[in-house]
């Protein structure tokens, strides 16, 4: 299987930075490089990673306040997240010094990503899904030869994404998860944004939030 990954948890949040990168030509992506910089390109040079671009799932600044440095010191491009994101992107600087993530900076994105659209990295590609909800512009990747999907904050290992930040909204996340998630199948693997990787046949059986049994 040509896709391998590696999890570089960042910032004192503690958010699962995504190291993904084709094992045929190694050449990768870094998906929400939020801070912690010297940390994803030690991990980067160890795996003898080219790193040919940055991947967004959404705005918020553990997620994406190293985009900027990171894309400048490497020369490489950024693609996402969804366009409805652009107010938290220009608050990053303002989130991290709220929430003590230091040096989070403003970005520009070189791609807006929509539902449909494929993001690509060597010989791997990913579709792209919109998932509103924890944040309006939230998007997630997925891989269907490896089964891996990489979900940021819309779902984790027992549990979902807040909605109770500005222009959060808990229908629309329940919503994406069921009509985004479920159906790439039970098998699917996800890296979530926070916390341990988990199934999305397991969160089926037995996620208290959206679980199958759990009644809306």
């Amino acid at each position: 299987m040509p896709l391998r990954g590696a999890i570089i948890p960042v910032t004192p949040l503690q958010q699962n930075c995504s190291i993904l990168w084709c094992d045929e030509t190694m050449k990768g992506a870094v998906v929400d490089p939020g801070g912690d910089l010297d940390q994803i390109r030690v991990a980067v040079e160890e795996n003898g990673i080219e790193l040919e671009k940055i991947l967004v799932t959404h705005g918020h600044m553990d997620h994406a306040g190293g985009v900027a440095d990171l894309a400048e010191q490497l020369s490489i491009p950024v693609e996402g997240p969804h366009e409805d994101d652009q107010f938290w992107i220009d608050q990053i600087e303002e989130s991290g010094r709220q929430y003590g993530v230091v040096g989070a900076k403003t970005f520009t994105t070189d791609r807006w990503l929509k539902g449909g659209d494929e993001v690509s990295f060597g010989n791997i590609t990913m579709s792209v899904h919109h998932c509103p909800g924890h944040t309006p512009g939230h998007v997630i990747f997925y891989n269907k030869e490896a089964g891996l999907a990489c979900v940021g904050d819309v779902l984790f290992k027992g549990s979902i994404g807040r909605t109770d930040f500005p222009k959060g909204n808990h229908a629309d996340l329940i919503n994406s998860i069921k009509t985004e998630l479920w159906p790439l199948g039970d098998e699917v693997t996800f890296i979530p944004g926070h916390g341990p990787m988990s199934t999305f046949g397991e969160e089926r059986a037995s996620n208290p939030y959206v679980g199958d049994g759990v009644v809306d």
